[in-house]
């Protein structure tokens, strides 16, 4: 399979587009936005293991910051009159804070062990999901903080800053609505803060913004389309699918795949 992006290679080369490698971003990018706009999340779940598997992980973890904020337009509006908004803003300060952790982490690290970290964070999430674990206590706002800090971290590093937030919100005792809301409006505004983080610290360039703005146009499609699916009266349904594409994408993004 083509690599999009090899050292010293630019992603801007015009046959680097037409690679087979490039046509599976595409898709994925698709089926990401699909199941982020019905479930709420699972984006960066489905989309990262497969990326890396194609593109140098700060590239793909930057594109998709990028690609992600099509939600601005085709989510969030709806999803921030149904959240907590004061909640949902202490998590997103600390994920902030948390963030240049996790850059430094990606920029120190070898890139085959964090896609291995990368999967197993993927494979450990679904599996606490599909257990349909709860929890009854009152989160207060220092553990809000603590679980965005720690999202922030695990954003900047292999770039999914779903996983702690996707278990506190399902595990809690919200309904499906205003978790699924408030899962949108942290991730989405957390990708945000991503790129001008990665950007100051030299991560990306032009590369991974020209590719996220190309992704844009899948990426805010799957979203409408997931949208339009969503019924808070198929929730079991909706869940099922989601966790059998997040793990069809653990399998395809290990490592023991590439060359």
């Amino acid at each position: 399979m083509a690599v999009l992006r090899a050292p010293n290679s630019p992603i801007l080369m015009p046959d680097i587009w037409l690679t087979q490698g490039f046509a599976l971003v595409v898709g994925v990018t698709f089926v990401a936005g699909l199941v982020y706009g019905f479930a709420g999340f699972g984006a960066a779940l489905i989309y990262m293991p497969v990326a890396t598997s194609v593109l140098h992980p700060p590239v793909a973890i930057g594109a998709f910051a990028v690609c992600a904020l099509a939600s601005f337009v085709t989510l969030v509006p709806r999803a921030w009159v149904q959240s907590d908004k004061r909640g949902s803003m202490i998590m997103l300060a600390a994920a902030i804070v948390g963030t240049p952790i996790g850059l430094w982490i990606l920029s120190n690290t070898d890139t085959t062990l964090l896609r291995w970290v990368l999967s197993g964070i993927v494979v450990g999430t679904l599996a606490v999901l599909m257990t349909a674990w709860r929890y009854q206590m009152q989160p207060s706002g220092g553990l809000r903080a603590g679980i965005g800090g720690l999202a922030g971290v695990m954003m900047g590093s292999v770039g999914l800053n779903g996983p702690l937030v996707i278990l506190f919100q399902l595990g809690g005792q919200d309904t499906i609505v205003r978790s699924r809301a408030n899962t949108l409006v942290f991730l989405t505004c957390s990708s945000l803060s991503l790129v001008p983080l990665m950007a100051l610290q030299g991560l990306i360039g032009w590369d991974a913004i020209l590719l996220g703005a190309v992704l844009l146009v899948p990426y805010g499609a799957g979203t409408v389309f997931g949208r339009r699916l969503f019924d808070p009266a198929r929730e079991t349904l909706y869940r099922r699918v989601a966790y059998a594409i997040v793990a069809l994408a653990a399998v395809l993004g290990l490592p023991l795949w590439q060359g």
